[in-house]
């Protein structure tokens, strides 16, 4: 039996997950997949992501490899893993999921191999705060200004040494220099994004999706949709979630845009803003293409 190396893209709810990575007596993202594709496989699989989240952190797009020999063929890997990951037949899924299953090159690594990730936070303004997104928003009682988070995060963009937004207790890095190709903040109608209706094309809309457009247009004043992507070539621990907590204090008007200079160059994580909780930030890609990287803005 020939041996394969299989390169898996996950979608996974981090709510009651204590992360991705493996550890005992936890329920952890990476230990159900090895768990299901143990069975699967018949023999005994482990795995390697590209990014290893915290708990209550979500995916879009993760990625993992391994490999072995085993009779499975690669294109009913993903069904047959689903349908032991979900939580019923009338669900139909469970809080992960795996998007695709393809064979790689041998040599190929999840991680190792990665050009570089793209990353999701988001955050609900509102004076009303909803409790069906308590776990899958920062919720914010006080509107953002974007104009001024936007002109903050100029001074992220690039290649820098990025000390200032590593919190303790993470893996040792050689190196804290990373490349940021892409950040902006922008404000999104949540409502018509759960929907998949394009703004452009909304006339597409069935009638369920027009009342819910209505729906949103009347709770547009009470609360706002804000979303921060960010894009590079490596993040340090927390990294993401302490550009959020920066930046959202300059949003509030408690920092000026022109802060942000001054604490990337100084390097000391002191000066920089609070990390954002985990329920806000999704892993939404990873690219193994440098070309593809730099211009996924």
């Amino acid at each position: 039996m020939k041996e394969r190396n299989i390169l898996l893209t996950i979608e996974y709810d981090g709510t009651h997950f204590s992360g991705w990575q493996r550890q005992p007596e936890k329920r952890t993202v990476q230990g159900e997949l090895e768990r299901v594709l143990s069975q699967l496989c018949r023999v005994p699989i482990k795995i390697s992501g590209t990014s290893r989240t915290d708990a209550g952190v979500h995916a879009l797009g993760q990625r993992a490899s391994f490999s072995g020999c085993f009779g499975i063929p690669t294109e009913r890997l993903a069904e047959a893993a689903n349908n032991m990951l979900a939580e019923s037949r009338l669900i139909g899924t469970g809080d992960v999921r795996i998007r695709e299953a393809v064979e790689v090159p041998m040599d190929f690594h999840a991680r190792f191999s990665a050009k570089g990730k793209k990353y999701l936070y988001r955050f609900h303004c509102g004076n009303k705060p909803d409790v069906f997104l308590r776990n899958y928003r920062c919720q914010l009682s006080e509107m953002l200004d974007i104009a001024a988070m936007n002109a903050a995060a100029e001074h992220i963009a690039g290649r820098h040494d990025f000390r200032c937004f590593q919190a303790a207790g993470g893996e040792e890095k050689k190196t804290t220099v990373r490349t940021i190709y892409g950040i902006r903040v922008y404000e999104e109608n949540a409502l018509l994004a759960a929907c998949g209706i394009n703004m452009k094309n909304s006339g597409e809309c069935s009638a369920l999706c027009r009342k819910r457009t209505a729906l949103a247009e009347q709770r547009e004043e009470e609360s706002r949709e804000i979303v921060l992507t960010v894009c590079g070539d490596g993040f340090l621990y927390n990294m993401v979630r302490i550009i959020a907590g920066t930046l959202a204090e300059v949003g509030l008007g408690k920092r000026a845009p022109e802060e942000l200079a001054e604490i990337v160059a100084g390097r000391d994580r002191r000066r920089a803003g609070y990390t954002a909780p985990p329920q806000g930030l999704y892993l939404k890609e990873v690219y193994y293409d440098e070309t593809a990287l730099q211009q996924s803005f």
